[in-house]
């Protein structure tokens, strides 16, 4: 690579790959990856590791040491240039006498979005916006979603048999996935802020909700019930990382509460009517948590019910090469009178992973 090429897409997908090491574990700030280049060799790379640590241009740049002054950086999201719990990186930057920064994207967050860029300009740094947007957007889609909204970006997992089953006539659902897919959900599951199973399935199943990679860690375990009393012998309160959630009717009797808390977990009250809660309120109430990035994986009732009421961001199924007939449906309880009120979908991807074969798709408007 040429010494002055300006910007290089290398060193951003260094950045990006950086980046990816904080996901799931930043919330509720994005992860950012950094990277320090002069003459077009890496002096100095970083990422942010949590919340209320140094950002990624901060490691970055205390890497480099002097080797920052004249130096080139590049940084996945646009520097902050306000004060939260770490002081602003628009001045490390500048201090440190970086003459050239290339971001992927800008800060979504409408109240300080550009501030970064037009404050490195005024110091006299070049600015390039841009390299890389469409990474740097995929990676940090939950915050900015949570930053705008208020509200997690959620994501369904289904694993379904090729007739559109997530379990056998009796309940049995062992493995439909095959190993490599179950793999990639693992990491997944590290990657994002929290997990989220309806009561039927942690009845049923009694999930640990784990994320078991080398290195990953478990976010926040969430049960969607409305009888939070029939969840106390679970393991999910007895084994494994990760703070539980109850979420619930706000109005369990006191009793059902002050048990599970016994057990360790939070309860997380939510209105209803009838007995039912809406998404929307789920969503807020999480989001309110400080979560960003919400995988769901089922059962059936809880997707349907999500899908239905507009809940899901995203679908990722892992399709197995298997016919179950009658079975478990994957998104039960909600029925459209024809193909005009369905969730009409995009698909962004479709390959192979193992034996089965994924899909993920975007919610889209019309047909």
């Amino acid at each position: 690579m040429p010494k002055g090429t300006f910007p290089a897409a290398a060193f951003m997908r260094r950045a990006l790959f950086l980046a990816r090491k904080g996901l799931g574990r930043t919330f509720p700030n994005p992860a950012v990856g950094a990277v320090v280049v002069r003459r077009g060799r890496v002096v100095g790379e970083g990422w942010h590791r949590a919340a209320g640590g140094p950002h990624a241009e901060v490691e970055a740049l205390r890497a480099a040491g002097e080797k920052a002054r004249g130096a080139d950086l590049y940084v996945t999201l646009e520097p902050c240039d306000h004060r939260g719990r770490t002081p602003p990186c628009t001045a490390a930057v500048i201090a440190a006498g970086v003459a050239r920064v290339a971001y992927a994207i800008e800060d979504p967050n409408p109240r300080v979005r550009g501030r970064g860029g037009r404050r490195l300009r005024e110091a006299g740094v070049a600015v390039h916006e841009g390299l890389l947007s469409d990474g740097a957007g995929e990676l940090n889609r939950g915050f900015a979603r949570w930053v705008v909204t208020g509200r997690p970006y959620v994501t369904l997992k289904l694993a379904v048999s090729l007739d559109g089953q997530i379990a056998a006539a009796g309940g049995a659902s062992r493995w439909i996935s095959g190993e490599a897919a179950r793999r990639m959900v693992h990491r997944m599951r590290s990657e994002s802020d929290a997990i989220l199973v309806g009561g039927g399935t942690a009845r049923r199943d009694d999930p640990l909700l784990t994320a078991r990679v080398p290195g990953g860690r478990t976010p926040r375990r969430v049960v969607l019930t409305t009888r939070p009393g029939a969840l106390r012998r679970n393991r999910i309160f007895r084994e494994g990382p990760g703070e539980v959630l109850v979420a619930c009717p706000a109005g369990i009797q006191r009793r059902e509460a002050e048990r599970l808390r016994a057990l360790g977990a939070r309860v997380l009250p939510l209105p209803s009517r009838g007995g039912r809660i809406r998404a929307a309120d789920l969503l807020g109430a999480l989001g309110a948590e400080g979560v960003t990035s919400l995988l769901v994986e089922g059962g059936g009732k809880t997707a349907g019910w999500l899908a239905a009421e507009g809940g899901v961001d995203r679908y990722v199924l892992f399709v197995a090469p298997l016919l179950l007939g009658e079975g478990v449906r994957a998104l039960s309880g909600w029925a459209c009178p024809d193909p005009r009120s369905g969730v009409w979908l995009s698909f962004e991807a479709v390959r192979r992973v193992g034996r089965d074969i994924l899909l993920i798709a975007e919610p889209r408007e019309g047909r």
